[in-house]
């Protein structure tokens, strides 16, 4: 049953947007349900503008009939996980797998507050990693950082008890980081090429195991990823490719080994730069391929080495997050936990404010 005091958590990406609630202190989000995002994946020909207005509708009605069919209509806060860069007052810089590499309308969307607008209760509107970071905050030692191996790539590092983020929301976009500056790297979403994101996320790798599977027919046809998808490499899914992986198939995990490179070379440099010595990974690919992912990116991560560390050492830095995909859903519950205990009782959540 819902009672004051109960906050609505969404969570929109470039696939789907989840919408739960959770009571402050609750260690999980319940009565969750799901809906495909209108974005870029459902209509791809739409440009970014018309793809913004239709995600704000969607994001308003979805969230208004889920408030409205709560027995106590009234929850103390919304708060929504956003999958792009996002500033503390709440504004969207870009969004580039839910509404394209267009920026749409300048300077940028305010999310925050016209879904406020809209349903006339205030909302917290976070990045989606700054949200999930917050779930591991409780567990992990200090500093960590958290990334999501998906659709993209993401990371926020969390620091001295906050996430790490410039006043402009700069910060943890390590997907668009450029480690392939030749002309023919792999696009990116943001409409950049050879950015991490481009080559090590879940929809990188599908891209190369495709590429690699045309270019070496022989040794594709040798696979059991080539016998699930009958020898066509179009047909090769990231399930697919994820369970080849976990059952030691060669061309498989040399795919998805060349994908990982990068990705340890940004660990790399995060433990070098200011020391953080936890990585902890999420996201759909990242998660469906199991421990064979850490094992893998610490094979590279070995190889690149960090110095001080001996390989034993590398190895223990790495770990998968939980296996759920309630990561953000629970992180802005325990957000808006820190911002009500910040603020008091009764008194408005102040977005423009990091309270935390």
């Amino acid at each position: 049953m819902s009672r004051r005091g109960t906050y609505v958590v969404a969570d929109i990406g470039g696939t789907s947007l989840r919408i739960g609630r959770m009571a402050p202190g609750d260690p999980a989000a319940t009565d969750v349900v799901r809906a495909a995002t209108e974005g870029i994946g459902l209509h791809p020909q739409e440009n970014a503008v018309t793809l913004q207005r239709r995600v704000m509708g969607q994001l308003a009605g979805q969230i208004g009939s889920y408030i409205a069919a709560l027995d106590d209509p009234l929850p103390s806060a919304v708060g929504l996980s956003f999958a792009g860069p996002i500033t503390q007052d709440g504004t969207a810089l870009a969004a580039p797998t839910i509404w394209g590499a267009a920026g749409g309308e300048p300077p940028g969307l305010r999310v925050g507050a016209e879904l406020a607008r809209r349903l006339g209760i205030e909302v917290v509107a976070v990045n989606d990693i700054t949200a999930a970071a917050w779930r591991y905050a409780e567990t992990e030692s200090e500093p960590f950082s958290l990334y999501t191996v998906s659709s993209g790539v993401g990371n926020k590092v969390f620091y001295n008890g906050n996430v790490l983020l410039g006043p402009g929301a700069n910060g943890g976009e390590l997907g668009h980081w450029r480690v392939d500056p030749s002309p023919d790297a792999p696009p990116c979403d943001c409409g950049g090429r050879g950015h991490l994101g481009a080559i090590s996320s879940g929809r990188g790798v599908l891209a190369a195991a495709r590429r690699a599977a045309v270019a070496d027919p022989a040794r594709f046809r040798a696979s059991s990823l080539a016998e699930t998808v009958d020898g066509h490499p179009e047909r090769i899914t990231n399930e697919e490719l994820a369970k080849a992986v976990r059952a030691g198939d060669a061309f498989a995990t040399e795919v998805v080994r060349d994908a990982l490179r990068p990705l340890a070379s940004a660990v790399s440099m995060l433990f070098t730069a200011i020391g953080v010595r936890r990585h902890l990974f999420i996201g759909g690919f990242a998660l469906a391929v199991g421990a064979r992912f850490t094992e893998l990116l610490g094979d590279e991560l070995v190889r690149l080495g960090c110095f001080g560390l001996s390989d034993d050492g590398v190895r223990a830095m790495l770990r998968l997050g939980f296996d759920d995909d309630d990561h953000s859903l629970i992180g802005m519950g325990r957000l808006l936990d820190q911002r009500h205990a910040a603020t008091g009782p009764g008194e408005e959540i102040d977005a423009n404010t990091d309270r935390r």
